[in-house]
């Protein structure tokens, strides 16, 4: 799923392109990406058509277009959402969900292959949607307080890569850059936020920070075509990479065998040697309640 490098990627891409355009018309190409606008696929089209854009804007994993009128179209890009913008003329790519025809002649195209992803309108959403009201501010964001969060986090009774997935903590951060700010922190992804020293809590929302930074100026991270830019080019950060998806090699700071867990329905990736385990984890990543179901780590092999 795109994190904030991605996401912040797609919105600057578009920012140029949309940007006090015109909707001349909206066409729904499959009803599925509008599910949430509760008066169905033809009232979306009808509604939006003759608005104008704003900037767009973003909160961590979340887009939005804000409109003049002070609307705006909330978007998730889910799993594999993408924004592309063509002229009508150029032919659609597979899974094209829904069309925007902008009055400079332009086409703003939403593109979704699973369709977890998805638009709809939020009145009075501009500034901020309301549907958003839960989501944190991510640390990027002037209201980003780090001290306050660092302070929010060790009182939380969790492990530290839980509490950097919490979007109602800290917005923006998934799996790759978890294990990436984790990493950089020297911090086990098991380690309680109870037990976090006040440097060691506000040093891995840093970590965090300048893992996102170094992945915005390359693009984000691209995996494969799932996630792509506005123009169709791919992000490069996963060449740079220190702990995602590195089991099986080198520790590029110790050299020490990188490792792999099961981490809910998904994997950490750290190092065994920078970043000790607590005192009840294993060196291997498993922790005791996954010694009693069985759940181990593995030094070797990709993530499918």
């Amino acid at each position: 799923m795109p994190e904030l490098p991605e996401v912040e990627t797609v919105r600057a891409g578009l920012e140029p392109l949309v940007t006090g355009r015109t909707i001349r018309r909206v066409q729904v190409l499959h009803p599925r990406p509008v599910r949430r606008h509760q008066l169905g696929p033809r009232d979306f089209e009808t509604t939006l058509s003759g608005r104008r854009f704003e900037v767009p804007r973003r909160r961590g994993k979340f887009l939005w277009f804000p409109l003049v009128d002070g609307d705006a179209v909330l978007t998730h890009l889910g799993m594999s959402g993408q924004f592309r913008v063509d002229t009508p003329e150029t032919a659609l790519l597979r899974n094209t969900r829904v069309l925007f025809d902008l009055d400079d002649g332009s086409q703003l195209r939403f593109v979704d292959q699973r369709m977890f992803g998805g638009l709809q309108l939020s009145t009075g959403g501009a500034e901020l949607p309301t549907e958003m009201a839960h989501i944190a501010p991510d640390p990027f964001e002037p209201a980003f307080d780090l001290e306050q969060v660092a302070a929010r986090m060790r009182r939380k009774r969790t492990t530290v890569k839980r509490a950097l997935l919490d979007q109602t903590l800290v917005s923006g951060i998934g799996n790759i850059y978890a294990d990436e700010a984790l990493w950089l922190a020297g911090l086990h992804p098991e380690r309680p936020t109870d037990r976090l020293t006040r440097p060691q809590a506000v040093g891995v929302l840093e970590a965090a920070r300048t893992v996102m930074a170094e992945a915005l100026e390359q693009g984000g991270t691209s995996f494969d075509e799932l996630y792509v830019k506005v123009n169709g080019e791919s992000g490069y950060f996963d060449r740079s990479l220190n702990a995602y998806g590195r089991d099986g090699l080198p520790c590029s700071r110790c050299g020490t065998t990188m490792v792999r867990s099961q981490f809910t329905n998904r994997s950490s990736h750290f190092c065994p040697s920078c970043q000790k385990p607590p005192r009840a984890v294993r060196p291997g990543g498993a922790t005791a309640t996954a010694r009693r179901t069985g759940v181990r780590a593995t030094g070797g092999g990709r993530l499918p």
